[in-house]
């Protein structure tokens, strides 16, 4: 906690709550805050990173954006857990679906994170690891969205480094492993939260769908994702 304010975060010790809400966008963190939570002050300004705290159901809960890729998440979700005590990281995010049966809208909560990233070469681990969401997050959102009458799909993402990439069979390739959709995040929170004992869980509102060209304009994707946002706060 005497690490507070971080170079990225101009919150103090306290600002933020145990759980956090992480889009990548900061506009949808205000958002969420200004339609979602109650009496929410903004904790964080610093890089246009917004981050409020607030209540819901007369819990506190905080949002924050994470930004784009494993990088950026990475720093953010390290802060947030290891200088601001925070347990629980709930991503909430966009995704582009490439498995059958997975169109625009749905939502597919990350069982686990394939990657192409080389993120986990930092500790230096003699194998491959797979990185998991927390199986207590992962089934309350489950029975909550079952509550609501939500479809959701859980299984495999992909967290890719590349938003462009080189290779037009890539995406092909992980459909063949039962890959649902392809994101840039999940993977690097997933490893963060397990190096220090943490929680965290990816749910994704499929915005587009690249093997097949459908998709939801920019200005839905910043705000279109309510039942994803509920389905987050319901937990």
């Amino acid at each position: 906690m005497e690490n507070t304010p971080t170079p990225h975060n101009g919150a103090k010790a306290g600002d933020i709550a145990k759980t956090v809400l992480m889009p990548g966008d900061p506009l949808r963190a205000k958002y969420i805050a200004e339609n979602f939570l109650e009496k929410p002050r903004c904790f964080n300004t610093v890089r246009n990173m917004l981050g409020y705290t607030g209540t819901y159901g007369g819990k506190e809960v905080s949002v924050m954006g994470g930004g784009m890729g494993m990088p950026s998440v990475g720093i953010y979700s390290y802060e947030l857990f290891h200088f601001y005590g925070v347990d629980n990281i709930i991503r909430i995010g966009s995704a582009g679906g490439i498995a059958d049966g997975v169109h625009v809208r749905d939502l597919v909560i990350g069982m686990g994170a394939c990657t192409d990233s080389n993120y986990a070469a930092q500790y230096k681990l003699p194998g491959t690891f797979a990185p998991v969401a927390d199986y207590g997050l992962l089934k309350k959102t489950a029975d909550a969205a079952e509550e609501c009458n939500l479809h959701v799909v859980v299984g495999n993402v992909l967290s890719s480094d590349v938003f462009y990439g080189d290779d037009a069979e890539a995406l092909i390739k992980w459909k063949k492993m039962g890959v649902l959709a392809v994101e840039m995040e999940a993977a690097a929170l997933y490893m963060n939260a397990a190096r220090c004992g943490k929680k965290a869980l990816c749910i994704l509102t499929i915005s587009d769908c690249p093997l097949s060209g459908e998709s939801l304009p920019s200005k839905e994707r910043e705000v279109g994702f309510n039942d994803m946002i509920k389905l987050a706060l319901k937990i």
